[in-house]
């Protein structure tokens, strides 16, 4: 599924004129590693990918629906954060060090 996701991202970038430098995630969240222009909330970039993401998973998989009480894929929720003076290469190190679920 993770790479079902990360072809959606990546369609959402794009329109969004954002590059998904890295993904990989655990069981109940994922990483993702984008450089965005500075015209574009971090709010909406991340509404766009949710939305995009949870169509695009609820058509390749029709079980899902199942599987959540609310019928949600995504929370309300999201943490963001600026890279400082860390390198790409180091950002990218942390999220392919993620716990990637099968």
């Amino acid at each position: 599924m993770i790479q079902q996701l990360k072809e959606a991202f990546e369609s959402s970038c794009e329109k969004l004129e954002c590059d998904l430098l890295e993904i990989d995630g655990e069981q109940d969240h994922v990483h993702l590693l984008i450089a965005y222009p500075p015209k574009l909330a971090i709010s909406v970039m991340v509404n766009n990918l949710k939305s995009v993401s949870s169509r695009r998973l609820r058509i390749l998989n029709t079980h899902l629906m199942t599987q959540s009480k609310s019928g949600r894929l995504w929370s309300r929720s999201y943490f963001a954060c600026s890279a400082g003076g860390a390198t790409i290469e180091t950002l990218k190190e942390y999220v392919n060090s993620q716990n990637t679920p099968n």
